[in-house]
């Protein structure tokens, strides 16, 4: 008898035991905070309020009759109305990094990166070079980094080294290090690099220069800039920009600040450590902070949107912060899925299969359109050949996506759901978002494009943001049409490989039980 096959005889002890693991974990940490309300939720079921003429809270709605399905956006996000001919969406790789660079080394007033981490190889160098050597000519430039605290000092040599140069040469530089509040005690001082990032990070891709805006789910690492598949969406306008500028600068307010010593420490206007103050006091001042700055937006937006008679597109940020009990681009994303009219299309991507329970309930039991979700296969899965346990999250994800079609089948709903997986030799995959085409339309009406994944990580964990984008205009909408077709040309239909696909018994033992921290 195998060593495996031991062990699983005695499943019937084990699982107790993974259990009991489990809740110890958690006493180490406080998991989620109380949940705040944040801004105002749609309702249940937005579409039927659309068609039976109910009018939204705050009066604005999309002038043309065929969105009227989506009027409730108004009532739960800010809203941007903008020329679709200012957007832009970037396919590959390379072309998304060589546009950073060549509007970073051009810049004039200001520079925001917001990303998970920057790398240390020689792509990501000449970024920062970019960068640097446009401060030395333009002393007018403010650049400001925020980067996750656990992710961006892990190793001797880390994304906080590597922008050290700039800091310390220049008062205009600001590196700011995102700690979640859920890292603290013996959890801090025992969990591991690479452990301690389960418990939440800054997820968010948000990359500002001037009044050019890019939405991505990349990071700034050579693997997103060459043969990492992702999204990302340009968008040219100061308005967008500026509301961009001063969420960061919220979120600053509660990161910490990297001094010229390379010290970690308190932001100017926050007295709370993530680590050493009450985890629910410094979750409840952040959330309020934001909560208050969106709300204002939202006030404002809405008589710009009522006076707008000209503009094709309408862009509504979405933000998710779980462990600051913010909750708002899941309720977004569940209304968006519930509200699918019969007759339309839905194409839903992510680069990690672990959809919440709700997300998976309403694709089987609400949503009305037809769907296709494309997921990494295995091999394109950036967790592949990784080292220790972590090796096991290709087969996990491949576990859930097959529980998600079994669920289908129970529920007679797999003729109207379509899998699919994404695999490209000598390339991974990180693409996420949704495509969403209304009755009778052959282009796409709706976007979602950000760093979320849909997932448990993305709704309770880590800082997120996307945009909901509606657009009428013929030209963005082919662009958004053409992004998916270049995704779904190196994808093959997935369900029988997903069906025989053999996943160890360790996996299935555990991923039940610790799902929601991948």
């Amino acid at each position: 008898m195998s060593v495996i096959d031991f062990i699983f005889s005695w499943q019937i002890i084990l699982q107790p035991l993974f259990k009991m693991i489990r809740r110890l974990f958690s006493t180490l940490i406080t998991d989620y905070p109380p949940v705040g309300e944040f801004l105002p939720v749609a309702s249940s079921n937005p579409s039927q309020s659309a068609q039976n003429g109910s009018a939204n809270s705050s009066g604005s709605t999309f002038r043309s009759p065929h969105l009227e399905s989506l009027n409730w956006l108004h009532t739960i996000s800010p809203c941007f109305p903008v020329s679709g001919d200012r957007i832009e969406v970037i396919y590959e790789p390379s072309a998304f990094y060589n546009t950073l660079v060549s509007k970073c080394a051009v810049a004039k007033r200001r520079i925001m990166l917001a990303s998970l981490y920057l790398g240390i190889g020689g792509k990501e160098a000449q970024l920062v070079t970019a960068i640097h050597d446009n401060m030395k000519q333009n002393l007018q430039l403010k650049v400001d980094v925020l980067l996750d605290f656990t992710r961006g000092t892990r190793g001797e040599k880390n994304s906080q080294t590597t922008l050290m140069p700039l800091l310390r040469e220049s008062d205009n530089f600001r590196l700011s290090l995102y700690h979640t509040p859920v890292l603290r005690g013996l959890t801090k001082k025992l969990a591991p690099p690479r452990w301690n990032e389960l418990l939440g990070i800054q997820h968010m891709k948000l990359y500002l220069v001037d009044d050019t805006v890019i939405i991505s789910g990349a990071n700034l690492s050579n693997d997103y800039f060459t043969n990492r598949q992702d999204r990302y969406v340009m968008i040219e306008d100061r308005k967008l920009a500026d509301f961009y500028a001063d969420f960061l600068n919220k979120v600053q307010e509660f990161s910490l600040n990297v001094n010229r010593n390379g010290e970690a420490c308190l932001h100017d206007g926050w007295d709370m450590l993530p680590y050493k103050s009450a985890q629910a006091d410094f979750a409840g001042e952040a959330r309020e902070r934001i909560r208050n700055y969106f709300k204002s937006v939202m006030d404002r937006q809405r008589t710009v949107c009522e006076e707008d008679t000209v503009s094709d597109t309408w862009i509504f940020p979405l933000i998710e912060m779980g462990q600051l009990g913010i909750h708002h681009d899941s309720l977004a994303t569940k209304s968006l899925l519930s509200g699918c009219l019969k007759d339309s299309k839905l194409k839903l991507a992510t680069g990690y299969f672990n959809l919440t329970e709700t997300y998976m309930d309403t694709l089987t039991k609400d949503c009305q359109a037809e769907c296709s979700i494309l997921m990494a296969h295995p091999n394109a899965n950036g967790f592949l050949g990784a080292k220790g346990p972590a090796g096991g999250i290709p087969a996990a994800y491949s576990l859930i996506a097959r529980k998600f079609y079994e669920k289908l089948q129970q529920s007679g709903q797999d003729h109207r759901v379509s899998l699919f997986e994404y695999e490209r030799t000598g390339w991974t995959y990180h693409a996420k978002g949704l495509w969403y085409y209304l009755p009778g339309s052959t282009l796409p009406n709706v976007t979602l494009i950000g760093s979320s994944n849909f997932g448990e990580r993305s709704v309770n964990r880590d800082l997120e943001a996307q945009i909901c984008v509606v657009t009428t205009n013929g030209g963005l909408q082919r662009k958004l049409q053409s992004e998916f077709e270049n995704i779904l040309q190196h994808s093959t239909t997935a369900e029988a490989e997903l069906t025989a696909r053999p996943v160890p018994r360790w996996v299935r033992a555990v991923v039940g039980l610790f799902r929601n921290f991948f």
